[in-house]
């Protein structure tokens, strides 16, 4: 997290093909690619983003039940597909 006077930046960095790069390229493909799922996410960080958070932690283990739903049918889609990362 990195914070000043104008600008807060929530910066996560991943080793390159870690299961953790994978997940993260999956998500956002998935939400490329569906739109219920992606209003659904949009929503909940507009809400979640409108009321006092102590940290971004806080912030980040909110959204923690929607993500791991959304990731749960990304696997279930990539597996039907040979998905690879998009560039």
């Amino acid at each position: 997290m990195l914070r000043t006077p104008d600008l807060a930046v929530h910066l996560h960095i991943c080793t390159a093909g870690s299961d953790w790069e994978r997940r993260t390229l999956l998500f956002r493909d998935w939400l490329r690619r569906d739109p219920r799922d992606r209003a659904r996410y949009e929503a909940l960080k507009r809400r979640l983003a409108s009321r006092d958070r102590p940290d971004m932690d806080a912030y980040a283990d909110a959204k923690g039940p929607l993500a791991t739903e959304i990731i749960t049918r990304a696997e279930r889609w990539a597996s039907t597909i040979d998905w690879t990362r998009a560039e």
